[in-house]
């Protein structure tokens, strides 16, 4: 069982999903001899270059994208290497209106097979940080998908390879190369898209977070249990769809709801999960459900900004207080 970044994690199901089907081929810029921004397909070129499925596109992200919903409609399960999450305006017509709707407009006959990845997110590189996955969720039929560690973000690349709907996959910069987890190979280390994960137990509060949010919620539940308050963390893992029953589940229990999310709070994905609690579960709240989320305005590059910006795990244990008293 090799030991494997998050970067390496991705790599590795690709690999292993292009050996085992060759329909399955990746695209993008800079992507070929030069492996990819950070690393993102290092070794790929080496092993698939030479087979023509590994190909280097010019700079223009809606025509490599369409084209990757024209492959996906006639059989091949392509990967698209989209560099940046903020680049995702340059995509959403190809990408959600295009190969989101094709499946429904052909009355279940289509399918769009397509993995669409971007690396996102404040992190050590202070630049490209912008995190707009939000913008997708108000678009039907595709999914986004958001792991927190390396062993979900190879099993979740495997399976969004493998799903015949279009999936947006997202590899925050702040998780790339920190730190590395036993990885299982092969089809052993597949994690079904739709199910959300308890990283740790807890009965008093339940904080629903995903990708960077669900390291600074874990480091915050760490720092709560010396006060005698235990939070479960529940990683989404898959934003689209959503895990109801697993977020239903542990606020029924805890009866206290708070949200931690990288996108800014006005408008952001962790709105839905709030309303999902307002409807069905709201009758089990003890206490107001709380939002941990950037404000609305432009991610700043300056370091110090960067930390003013973003919420931290000192940030998501001040919310929790809050709540766990009443």
């Amino acid at each position: 069982m090799p030991r494997q970044t998050f970067q390496e994690a991705c790599v590795a199901a690709i690999a292993e999903e292009m050996r085992r089907d060759e329909d399955v081929f990746i695209m993008g810029e800079d992507i070929g001899a030069f492996g990819g921004p950070l690393h993102s397909t290092k070794g790929l070129w080496e092993e698939f270059g030479a087979s023509g499925r590994v190909i280097d596109t010019p700079i223009s992200e809606g025509t490599f994208v369409g084209a990757g919903v024209g492959a996906a409609l006639h059989g091949k399960r392509p990967i698209v290497d989209l560099m940046f999450l903020e680049f995702l305006g340059l995509v959403v017509h190809q990408f959600g209106l295009d190969g989101g709707a094709m499946h429904y407009y052909s009355g279940g006959q289509a399918k769009v097979p397509l993995v669409v990845r971007a690396k996102y997110g404040v992190g050590p590189f202070h630049g490209h940080a912008y995190d707009f996955h939000s913008w997708l969720l108000n678009i039907p039929g595709v999914k986004v998908v958001a792991p927190s560690n390396p062993v979900d973000a190879k099993g979740l690349m495997k399976a969004a390879i493998r799903d015949d709907n279009p999936v947006f996959f997202l590899e925050h910069m702040a998780l790339y190369h920190a730190g590395r987890a036993d990885v299982d190979e092969g089809d052993g280390s597949v994690v079904p898209l739709g199910q959300a994960d308890i990283k740790r137990p807890g009965g008093d509060v339940t904080v629903v977070a995903s990708a960077l949010m669900v390291k600074r919620a874990l480091a915050a539940a760490e720092t709560l249990a010396k006060e005698g308050i235990e939070v479960e963390v529940v990683d989404l893992r898959t934003i689209v769809p959503m895990d109801e029953e697993t977020v239903l589940g542990s606020v029924r229990k805890t009866g206290r709801l708070v949200v931690a999310c990288e996108a800014v709070k006005t408008g952001g994905s962790a709105n839905e999960v709030v309303s999902l609690v307002a409807e069905q579960a709201f009758d089990t709240l003890k206490a107001p459900i709380k939002r941990v989320a950037p404000p609305r305005v432009p991610v700043p590059f300056h370091r110090d900004l960067e930390k003013l910006y973003l919420p931290d795990a000192d940030d998501i244990a001040e919310a929790v207080r809050g709540l766990a008293g009443s």
